[in-house]
């Protein structure tokens, strides 16, 4: 595999457990994309990146592959997995089902400054989509979605969401730079704050039914897009 990025490397928090640091940056470097579906990870050299002994190494990629992003290969090697049609179906159906029921309570009760944050993160997005930076775009769709989870004190249903959504996260990543999809994302985004502002329930999970759909419906043009890239 090539090297990871060194600045990645460098942010290990030396007071926390290496394993799970491991883990988040491998996480994260797949559903990214930057490790591709077949690209080999080989332990040694991730001990040698990271600095660390097997142990740490291993322990992070049975986390992997507990949430069906790496297959290993016992005595052969480590592959990041296909995306899986059928866990980013159950992932897509997790999130929609609680985050209806987020937007829905949040529209109840709107807090003006929970609008504003909203609004602020609209901004950011905005930006980013204007100047093409993706990564950072995705980045920036996930904090609006966390912060209404923050904002609805639902923060480890955040964290469950987020274990559960390599798969669909890496299918959004391959759709996002197809020309008109973030431009929708922002929209979306908007008419669910407005909604939420508004103080109308219906309309922000009507927004955010459609805005959680995209996708998956456009499953067999990533496909043909990234062929070897998807599974089922």
């Amino acid at each position: 595999m090539d090297a990871l990025p060194v600045a990645a490397l460098r942010n290990r928090d030396r007071s926390r457990h290496a394993a799970p640091q491991v883990f988040e940056q491998l996480r994260e470097m797949i559903t990214s994309l930057t490790l591709a579906p077949g690209t080999v990870l080989n332990r040694l050299t991730l001990q040698q990146e990271f600095g660390l002994s097997s142990t740490p190494i291993r322990d992070a990629l049975l986390r992997l592959q507990d949430d069906g992003l790496v297959e290993i290969f016992p005595q052969h090697a480590t592959v990041v997995s296909p995306i899986d049609l059928t866990l980013a179906h159950q992932a897509h159906f997790l999130r929609r089902s609680l985050e209806l029921e987020i937007v829905r309570s949040l529209a109840l009760a709107p807090e003006p400054r929970l609008i504003a944050r909203l609004q602020g993160f609209l901004a950011q997005q905005q930006a980013l989509m204007e100047a093409e930076d993706f990564e950072a775009f995705a980045a920036a769709d996930q904090a609006f979605h966390q912060h209404l989870y923050e904002a609805a004190q639902m923060y480890d249903l955040w964290t469950l969401v987020r274990s559960r959504s390599g798969h669909i996260d890496r299918l959004r990543r391959l759709h996002l730079p197809t020309p008109g999809k973030a431009q929708g994302i922002v929209q979306h985004h908007r008419l669910i704050v407005q909604a939420i502002a508004d103080g109308e329930p219906e309309e922000a999970q009507r927004h955010l039914r459609d805005h959680l759909s995209g996708t998956l419906s456009h499953v067999d043009e990533i496909r043909a897009k990234y062929p070897g890239y998807v599974r089922g």
